[in-house]
């Protein structure tokens, strides 16, 4: 079976996102089950999980030069959004670290994107088990807002106070009319809706993937 040089780059980077994701999820329960706890998940898996997250900028490149049929704009929604908690909130403000939602969060993204990198793995190949299939456009029903409202939420909501009490990242906001404290403000109230738009476009695509493969099968 031959490849074409696009097909095995696009094999090679999913693979490589499956991996990494999956040695991540590895870390996080590894942490869980020989502490008893889930203070110490971003010690053991958060500069992995950074450099995944800030890799997959790559995806919004690949939506936009046409390599996948995705289109750029929500590629980039998702990944502004992740790459804003992960390296603003989580990795900026340490007193967060060892909150409840950075464990909810990191397991349920690590959950998710195994199943979707590896889905795009094996499409790559033009074989893709039916089964994963399958688990990629329905497990998301679940992860996707296990992640986002108990834990992408939750800890920006928590956040604040310890943003708004050290003035945090008053530098980088200091030529602005506005703090980072309003600025995050907006994010979680904004957020919902940005967010309720690409879980609506899953479901747009479960719908064609699924009953495409059940009317395929009845003819």
């Amino acid at each position: 079976m031959s490849l074409k040089i696009s097909t095995l780059y696009l094999l090679a980077y999913n693979s490589f996102q499956a991996i990494g994701w999956f040695v991540s999820l590895i870390n996080i329960l590894y942490n869980l089950l020989s502490t008893s706890s889930i203070t110490g998940t971003y010690a053991s898996a958060g500069t992995l999980i950074s450099f995944l997250q800030c890799a997959a900028f790559l995806e919004v490149i690949h939506g936009a030069i046409g390599l996948v049929p995705s289109g750029a704009l929500l590629p980039l929604m998702q990944w502004g959004g992740r790459t804003h908690f992960v390296l603003a909130i989580v990795n900026g403000i340490h007193e967060v670290q060892e909150l409840p939602p950075v464990f909810i969060t990191f397991l349920a993204w690590s959950i998710g994107e195994i199943i979707r990198y590896s889905h795009y793995a094996f499409s790559c190949l033009g074989n893709c088990p039916s089964w994963i299939t399958y688990i990629r456009y329905t497990a998301f029903i679940v992860i996707y807002p296990v992640g986002v409202f108990p834990g992408e939420l939750w800890l920006m909501y928590q956040s604040l106070p310890i943003i708004k009490e050290k003035n945090i990242y008053a530098d980088s906001f200091s030529s602005l009319p506005f703090s980072y404290y309003d600025f995050l403000k907006v994010v979680i109230v904004v957020y919902p809706f940005l967010w309720f738009k690409l879980y609506l476009h899953l479901f747009k695509q479960r719908r064609s993937k699924l009953y495409k493969r059940r009317d395929k099968k009845r003819a």
